[in-house]
């Protein structure tokens, strides 16, 4: 499956609870990633929605996947 960089409710509603659940996990991880190298650069200065562009874009994706999942249900684990 190919995650769009423009994540919006047209493409969600194209997927099943499966592919959703594949979808929220790798913008899940994608975002962390990212979360955690800003968090290790900025230390105590961190504030998310002032860090870099890549950074809010990979949680506002992962936010509007992540809010369908829990609209449907659906659980989701992240390790």
């Amino acid at each position: 499956m190919t995650i769009p960089t423009k994540v919006n409710a047209r493409w969600i509603a194209t997927l099943d609870d499966a592919q959703l659940v594949v979808a929220e996990t790798t913008l899940h991880s994608a975002f962390r990633e990212l979360e955690i190298s800003e968090k290790s650069r900025s230390g105590s200065r961190y504030v998310l929605l002032q860090g870099p562009a890549e950074l809010v874009s990979a949680w506002h994706r992962w936010l509007l996947v992540n809010n369908e999942v829990k609209a449907r249900g659906l659980a989701i684990r992240h390790a």
